[in-house]
């Protein structure tokens, strides 16, 4: 793919890169990425909560200059969009994980890269030209965990998003239907070999993650061993989000990992704005699961979050084509959310707010997602 806009690579959305993921990946590589729980009610739920919002068009406002920009943290990103953390990105193109970052850096977002990268965090950190956070779980290993928040200070990330919402890993048909294993040129290398020896996948994820015993108290213990900003993600009832508040979480991540963990929970755009109201500011509160256009992004931040952050869509346009491909699927929802916010009056970000939103659409016919 060449280094030009997405349109004039005959690229219009998400879908047009989903597609052509599925004609490149192995059938139970394109399960792993795009697949969830169960049925797959959640992950169907995240995209028609979206489809039944609307948005209202304001008029006659100035809006012949535009302006994306906000802040995370603190940190300044050239727009509300962000990656979020997806393991394993050299499942779908040899670069993985490094073309992501670069792609990102290229256009002033944020990414987080996930404790289950397939390159280490510290050559991620080498090749980013953007602003990074690192991603983790409280692994059983207390050591490990330490060693890793150790690890992404010192490589220069700038926030922790701890995951809060793993129990136990979810049940997940296709994965188990295929049996699926990573392949021998893909690992965990951010893990001791001895934590994460490698096999199946659900494996692996249990013997070096998964303790269900996880409580708050262990959160209040990463709080106090990083030195970094503390994001707490995997968020949907809004109880929660008061108490990651009331421990000093930095932020709070509304997210159903995708769909991939609880098959019937809430989409997160319906979470949403329970959670908004539950930590009434004093913390920031982001999305993830389900965005995949710009008007979501801008629909998000209009129902309170300060940003929305992107998963699937990053690995389909590596599978379509690498580094390009991760910058194609920005630039659609960086397009569009400029034009949306354009029609919708709004110069800048601080004038998206909840004036825009308009009445809820039934439920109704939706496009095949597969």
């Amino acid at each position: 793919m060449a280094h030009e806009p997405a349109a004039a690579a005959g690229i219009a959305s998400v879908d047009d890169l989903r597609r052509l993921a599925r004609a490149r990946l192995p059938g139970p590589v394109w399960d792993y990425v795009t697949g969830g729980a169960g049925e797959e009610r959640t992950v169907r739920a995240n995209r028609d909560a979206f489809r039944r919002l609307t948005l209202l068009p304001r008029v006659l406002v100035d809006v012949a200059a535009r302006d994306p920009r906000t802040t995370v943290l603190g940190t300044g990103v050239a727009a509300p969009v962000g990656i979020a953390p997806t393991s394993y990105q050299s499942l779908a193109h040899p670069d993985g994980e490094l073309a992501t970052a670069r792609a990102a850096g290229s256009r002033g977002l944020l990414d987080v890269v996930s404790v289950f990268s397939s390159v280490s965090l510290e050559d991620v950190a080498g090749a980013a030209t953007g602003p990074l956070w690192f991603q983790l779980y409280c692994l059983r290993d207390r050591g490990v965990t330490r060693e890793l928040v150790q690890r992404a200070a010192a490589a220069g990330y700038r926030a922790l998003v701890l995951g809060v919402d793993l129990p136990v890993i979810g049940y997940r048909d296709r994965d188990i239907r295929n049996r699926f294993q990573l392949p021998p040129s893909v690992a965990p290398v951010n893990l001791p070999a001895d934590v994460a020896p490698g096999g199946s996948v659900l494996d692996e994820l249990n013997r070096a993650l998964v303790d269900p015993a996880l409580t708050w108290r262990d959160v209040e213990w990463i709080r106090e061993i990083s030195p970094l900003p503390l994001v707490v993600k995997g968020i949907v009832a809004a109880d929660d989000a008061d108490r990651a508040a009331r421990i000093g979480a930095d932020a709070v991540l509304v997210s159903n990992h995708g769909g991939r963990q609880l098959d019937g929970a809430p989409a997160s755009i319906t979470a949403l704005p329970d959670v908004v109201s539950a930590v009434a500011d004093r913390c920031e509160v982001y999305l993830d699961s389900g965005v995949r256009r710009g008007t979501d992004v801008l629909a998000a931040v209009a129902r309170g979050a300060r940003m929305a952050f992107v998963g699937r869509p990053v690995m389909w346009g590596l599978a379509a084509g690498g580094e390009d491909g991760v910058r194609a699927a920005l630039d659609l929802y960086l397009t569009e959310l400029d034009l949306a916010m354009a029609v919708c009056g709004c110069p800048d970000v601080p004038s998206i707010g909840p004036h825009l939103l308009g009445p809820t659409d039934p439920p109704g016919d939706r496009p095949a997602d597969r």
